[in-house]
Parts: structure tokens; C-alpha cells; sequence
């Protein structure tokens, strides 16, 4: 380094130190890069590598980084004890070697020591010197212009010393032209190369492998991919460099290395690029994708469609062995976004396990807990900043990689008897009236076995008060069982109840081959307002279950309902076989069973309606879960009623639920169904379309719907189509109403 007021390197020079900027984490990559260019004496920094060379190699680095930030050229270095020093080391500097009067310039400043602690008074302080140099010298002086000058100059303020240099590139490298502003994704695109360099691509690209990623967003990890792999100079897209307003400049020698450059991209365009996908459940950002990937002339290289998580398979065209399939998933700030992006991240897992199942994976996240939530191991990880966020690259052999259960795994119907891995309890001798209910739970079993089978039903109603002493519903979801006790009328011996329940808890285990540990109890009693959202237990065990295409969560422990209501499957599937190509809309969704069966059946959009954040919450869980963006399956938290009357959007198809009564705080009056039916249902028929659906179901006993609906909309009764075999025996369930519009329409 100099003494204050001289300069380090000049215009004369043909060999310069050189100093790189690069985001943390990625040092030792660019020192690699940097060697491959033909620069020497390379030496590693914090966020940042020295190296030296002619200024070629400068040149090369500007045009060919993929990695760093800033190339910058060292001029001077000053002391800087306090801002007069600053100022009197950066005067006394001869600003005529690097800058004319005639140019404009800017200043970027960072660090700062005790007495320089603010960046904006240091690069006022800087420019106050260089302008009042020339001002004294030659009676004029240049124009600041911060957004786009002639020449930046970088000073780094470390103690008390400041560095001064010239910025060659005048901006970060990270951005490659490709992109605009607009469109800009949190993840830069020197990160982005990083990322796919620590996973090696350009070994896989090389060999013929394949580039997948399914959440794209506008394309950036597939575009630095595919300039990898076509050879493309990672800046050959800039409008112009610092460096060419630079005296110093050697512009012939800057045109052969450009030309160079432009040829080798021309000839990579030309060749048969490995294939390289990406998609997103967004179509706004997948519209950016494309325009990104015209912008680089690479439309018959780099494909990008609409597509969720959900339907993400292997393209069958694709016999590659090899590929990378590569992901910046999103992250939730928000604890309630964390606990569904977990199922968002498992479903992530699973998907790559199934259809990718020889190839390698590069997941970077800002949440490492959500990268564990993938369920497969991380042979490597690296840690990473995106800008000041801490992140982590986790790269995953899917070759023999098993899944784990971090995330809540699915309980097959097929699984052995306990998916909890506790083992089924010793027989023990049962009462009379504990084997007699034992008998019949098997005697339904084998009634039931058929048709489960036939269907591939994983969670149905075994046992439903068959024997009024024991008053009991008995579920099974996949290998655990859900006991909901019925409420004894005031005049039933409580002790006698209470033997029931011992003997029915008793019986299970032997009739069912479970364990004491699978199987959860509860009491049922009529719940008013906010009591039935009210947490019965706080466990936090939601189990995955599948019904039809889609997997669902249940919790069968902290509330009183499990998030799931047996009794509707047949019409959640009915709406699964209708929704596609249609707008959905689910009044009360409670957890949003159905809008993911609209949603995996192919619906354009679903939108759901709760006043609960507690259920609206689990529909975001069991959206993730299922790989389904938000970005078409819009949730409301909104009284329904409310919310139908303010007018919008209208819908193909709708199902309308509502609770039986509700009282809840949050809305001014009570909601009892029988009275106030007719005014809901108007309400949804205005916003069916013409030729629409909505099918409109609840559980009251002895309800009638008024003539007036019947008379005016065409009507149908469907509550025995709406019932599995689990449910026969009580067809008093639900009920269950089929509504059109007659003629043309709503009027």
C-alpha cells in the first residue's frame, strides 16, 4: 500500500493488482474462476478476492465472472483517521490520471471507523475533495451524477485507512442485461451461477445431463444454466462498462476479447444445448421467464410452462440418466407460512425422489429447518448469503437416498398395523361387553373390506353408535383410530358411561391389531362460536392421509374435529370429477379438503371462504402438502355471507357448507342454517354462472329446504348419492342439495 497521497498503479502500467467483490460464502469459487481466467497471485478475502495481472485479465474478469460483483481497479490508499483526513489524503491525490473535467463521476462509499459512521457523510466528504481539486486547478469542475456516470469510484473505509478505486464494470456484475428490473427475483444471478457451479452443472451439462427446475419464478437459475452451457459470456449482454470512459482504456485490445467472446456465444447458441426445463404455478412469472429467455436468444434451448408442484413428473422424452433438478423454493416469514411450507418442502422431497430418482438436487433456502422438512439426506451443504440473508445449499444424491419421517409421512391403508411404531398391546381379557362391541368392529370390517379395498379408501367410519349402549364413532385414518364419544342424555348413569368407554378403549386394540398409543378419544358435545376452532390438546401431530389424488392432513388430538369430515368424501370427489377447466368456490371451507380436490382435478382457480385463521391456516398446510401454489387457489378470511353480498367474481362451481348454527364473536348476528338458508343460498346462486354448479350440504337434523329455493332454481335432492357404505346406516349425516339456474341464468 502507498503513503497517503500516492498513487498505487498507473495509467502506464502493464501489470495491476486487482481486487473482485463477491457475495459471502462463495470466495473460494471466484478465486478458482478468476485462475481459470489467467489471473495470478489470487489471494481469498472476506467477501472479496485480491489477484493481479495485465489489464486483459481485468478485462476477462469484467466479461467472464459468473461470480463476482465489482471488478475493481486499487488507485490509491489514504488515511482516514476522520473526515478532514479523508478529505486531505483524497485532495491530495493527482485526480487527472483517472478522471477529465468534462466527465461525470460518482462515489460509492462503504465501512466506516469512530469517526466516519455514517456512509452517506463519507462519500460527501469524498466528492466535496475530488470536485474542489479540480476547482483549484483548473477553475472547473465535474458533474456528480449518481445514477449513470461516466466513471465510479469505490472507497472501502477499513480503521483508518480508506482504499480508493475504479469501478471497471460502473455496477454489479449480477446484473446481465437479461433481466429487467421489474422482474428482478430475490435471487441474483452471481448467486444463482454459484449455486449450480457447487453442484457441479457444467460437469453434468458436459456429459449430456438434464436441468430441471420446478419453481422457476422468472428463470434465473435456468438462464445462468444455459449460459453455462452454451458458452456465454455471463456480461456479454451489458450496454457498457466503466472502464470505457476510463483514460487508461485500451479499446482495441477490450474489442478483441469482446469479439472473442461474441463468437464463442454464437457458436454455443448454435449447438444442441442439454435439455433444460423449468416451471412455475405462476403464469405472470413464467411469462417473465419467457421474455428473459428471448432476451438471451435461447428459446430453442430453455422451456418454461405453468405448472405446479403437484404435477411435476420426469418428461417422458427423457431417457438421461444424469440431470440436476435445482430449486429456490420459497420461505414464509410468518410462522403460519413456516408450518405449510414444511409440507410445501416434504412434498418437494417426495416428488424428487419419485421422478428423479438417479439424479442429483441443489436446494438453496434462507430456512434450513425447512430444508431438513425435504425428508432426504444432504450429503453436502454450504453456507451462503443472499444479500444480508444467511442461506444454505444443500446438494442431495437421490440415488439410494430414502425418505425420512420429519415431515408427516402418508399412512397408507396398506401400511402394517401402526404407522406410529408402537407395537399393538398384549391381549388382555375382555369383559362381555368389551368383547361383544370387539365383534362387531370386526363385523363391520369385513362388510366394509370389499369396497375399501375396491376404492383404495384409507380413512372411512367403522362404527357409528351401531349399539345404542355404546354410543361411540369410531374412525379409522389409515392404521390410527379416532373415538369420538357421543354426549350420555342426562338421565344415563355416568359411572355406566364411563364403563362403556373403558370397555369400547379396551376392545379396540385386540379387534383392530392397533396400539393403546394409536388411538385417540374424545368427547362430543355441541359447540357454539368460537368453542368448536378451540384447541381440545396441543400435540401439533397432523397425520397424512389419502383420499382420491390428494393427501390430506388430520389432527387427530388437538381439536374436536380432525380436519377432515368422513361423511362428505363423496361429494369432495364428485367436485374433484367436475372441477377441471372451472372456478371453484368453497363457502366454509373448514380445512379446504375440497379445494384441493378441485384443485388437483385440474380447476383454473379455487377459491376458499372461512372466518377461522385456524382452518384457513390448515388449507394453506394441506395446499402445500400437495405441492398447489396460492397463487390460483386464493383463501378469504371473510364471513361468507358478507363476503357473497359484497359482489366479484363468479364461479363454475361452488360448495356451500355451513355449520348447523354459529354464534361466532366475530360476526354481529347468530347463523342458524334452517333460518337463514335461503337468504345464503341466494347469495351464492348470484354468483354461479349460467350452466354452474353449487352443491350445498349440512349436517341438521330434520332440515327442509324452503319451496321458494325449489321453486326458483332447479333443485335436487342428492343426499343418498352423497353416501359411502360407512355412512348407510346413518343417513342422517348430512344432507345434501344439487342447484342450478333455470333457463338463462341469474336474472
Amino acid at each position: 500500500m502507498s503513503t497517503n497521497g500516492r498513487s498505487e498503479q498507473g495509467r502506464s502500467s502493464s501489470h495491476f493488482a486487482w481486487f473482485a467483490t463477491c457475495p459471502k460464502g462463495i470466495e473460494a469459487l471466484l478465486a478458482h474462476e478468476l485462475d481459470t481466467l489467467g489471473a495470478t497471485a489470487v489471494r481469498e478475502t472476506v467477501a472479496g478476492v485480491h489477484f493481479e495481472g495485465p489489464l486483459a485479465a481485468g478485462y476477462r474478469a469484467c466479461l467472464w465472472s459468473r461470480l463476482a460483483n465489482r471488478v475493481l481497479l486499487p488507485l490509491a490508499t489514504v488515511d482516514a483517521g476522520d473526515a478532514d483526513q479523508l478529505y486531505a489524503g483524497l485532495k491530495s491525490l493527482d485526480w487527472r490520471e483517472w478522471l477529465e473535467v468534462r466527465q461525470t463521476f460518482a462515489i460509492d462509499f462503504s465501512g466506516q471507523n469512530r469517526a466516519i459512521r455514517n456512509t452517506q457523510f463519507g462519500a460527501q466528504r469524498s466528492k466535496d475533495a475530488v470536485v474542489d481539486w479540480f476547482q483549484e486547478r483548473l477553475g472547473r469542475r465535474p458533474s456528480v451524477e449518481k445514477r449513470d456516470p461516466d466513471l465510479r469510484f469505490n472507497i472501502r473505509l477499513a480503521k483508518d485507512r480508506a482504499m480508493v478505486a475504479l469501478d471497471m464494470v460502473g455496477g454489479s456484475l449480477h446484473r446481465r442485461g437479461y433481466r429487467s428490473e421489474a422482474g428482478a427475483a430475490p435471487l441474483k444471478e452471481n448467486l444463482a451461477a454459484a449455486i449450480l457451479l457447487r453442484a457441479d452443472w457444467p460437469g453434468m451439462a458436459a456429459r449430456g445431463g438434464a436441468l430441471i427446475d420446478p419453481m422457476c419464478g422468472s428463470g434465473t437459475l435456468l438462464l445462468e444454466g444455459a449460459m453455462m452451457a452454451a458458452d456465454i459470456a455471463p456480461a456479454l449482454e451489458r450496454r457498457r462498462f466503466g472502464f470505457e470512459a476510463w483514460r487508461g482504456h485500451n479499446a482495441p485490445q477490450w474489442q478483441a476479447i469482446l469479439s472473442d467472446a461474441r463468437g464463442r456465444a454464437e457458436r454455443g447458441r448454435a449447438r444442441q444445448l442439454p435439455e433444460i426445463r423449468g416451471y412455475d404455478a405462476d403464469g405472470r412469472v413464467v411469462r417473465r421467464a419467457q421474455e428473459n429467455i428471448a432476451r438471451l436468444g435461447l428459446e430453442r434451448s430453455v422451456r418454461v410452462v405453468r405448472k405446479s408442484l403437484a404435477e411435476l413428473r420426469r418428461p417422458t422424452h427423457l431417457p438421461i440418466p444424469e440431470g440436476l433438478i435445482v430449486c429456490n423454493p420459497p420461505y414464509g416469514e410468518r410462522l403460519g407460512e413456516k408450518e405449510s411450507l414444511r409440507y410445501l418442502y416434504r412434498e418437494l422431497g417426495e416428488a424428487m425422489k419419485r421422478e428423479f430418482g438417479e439424479w442429483q438436487a441443489a436446494i438453496f433456502t434462507s430456512d434450513i429447518e425447512l430444508g431438513r422438512a425435504i425428508g432426504l439426506r444432504s450429503h453436502r451443504q454450504y453456507k451462503l448469503f443472499n444479500g444480508a440473508l444467511p442461506s444454505s445449499l444443500l446438494l442431495f444424491e437421490l440415488r439410494d437416498n430414502r425418505l425420512t419421517d420429519q415431515a408427516p409421512a402418508s399412512a397408507g391403508a396398506a401400511q402394517p398395523e401402526n404407522a406410529s411404531g408402537s407395537e399393538p398391546a398384549a391381549p388382555v381379557a375382555l369383559t362381555e361387553g368389551a368383547t361383544m362391541f370387539a365383534n362387531r368392529l370386526r363385523k363391520n370390517r369385513r362388510r366394509l373390506n370389499a369396497w375399501v379395498k375396491r376404492e383404495g379408501i384409507e380413512c372411512y367410519r367403522l362404527y357409528d353408535a351401531d349399539m345404542p349402549e355404546y354410543a361411540v364413532a369410531v374412525d379409522l385414518y389409515g392404521s390410527r383410530v379416532h373415538v369420538a364419544e357421543y354426549r350420555a342424555p342426562a338421565g344415563v348413569d355416568p359411572d355406566a358411561a364411563s364403563r362403556r368407554l373403558d370397555e369400547v378403549l379396551s376392545a379396540l386394540p385386540e379387534a383392530l391389531g392397533v396400539a393403546s398409543a394409536d388411538i385417540a378419544c374424545k368427547v362430543r358435545q355441541r359447540q357454539r362460536g368460537s368453542e368448536q376452532y378451540t384447541r381440545q390438546g396441543s400435540r401439533g401431530e397432523y397425520l397424512s392421509v389419502r383420499e382420491g389424488q390428494v393427501k390430506l392432513l388430520v389432527n387427530l388430538h388437538d381439536y374436536l374435529d380432525t380436519g377432515l369430515f368422513l361423511d362428505h368424501r363423496p361429494l369432495r370427489q364428485r367436485i374433484a370429477a367436475e372441477a377441471r377447466g372451472r372456478d371453484f368456490l368453497n363457502l366454509f371451507c373448514y380445512t379446504g379438503a375440497a379445494t384441493v380436490h378441485a384443485a388437483v382435478g385440474g380447476a383454473r382457480s379455487t377459491t376458499s371462504v372461512d372466518l377461522s385463521n385456524t382452518y384457513l391456516g390448515w388449507l394453506r398446510k394441506n395446499l402445500a402438502h400437495n405441492g398447489l401454489a396460492e397463487n390460483r387457489n386464493h383463501i378469504v378470511r371473510s364471513d361468507c355471507l358478507a363476503w357473497l353480498q359484497q359482489g366479484g367474481d363468479d364461479f363454475d362451481l361452488i360448495m356451500l357448507d355451513p355449520p348447523s348454527f354459529s354464534n361466532s364473536r366475530a360476526v354481529k348476528d347468530s347463523f342458524d342454517v334452517q333460518r337463514d338458508h335461503d337468504t345464503l343460498v341466494r347469495a351464492a346462486m348470484s354468483r354461479l354462472r349460467p350452466g354452474g354448479q353449487l352443491y350445498f350440504s349440512n349436517n341438521r337434523r330434520g332440515f327442509r329446504l324452503t319451496p321458494e329455493l325449489a321453486e326458483e332454481f332447479d333443485c335436487q335432492d342428492i343426499t343418498r348419492e352423497t353416501l359411502d357404505p360407512d355412512f348407510v346406516r346413518n343417513p342422517k349425516i348430512h344432507v345434501c342439495f344439487s342447484l342450478r339456474h333455470r333457463g338463462g341464468g341469474p336474472q
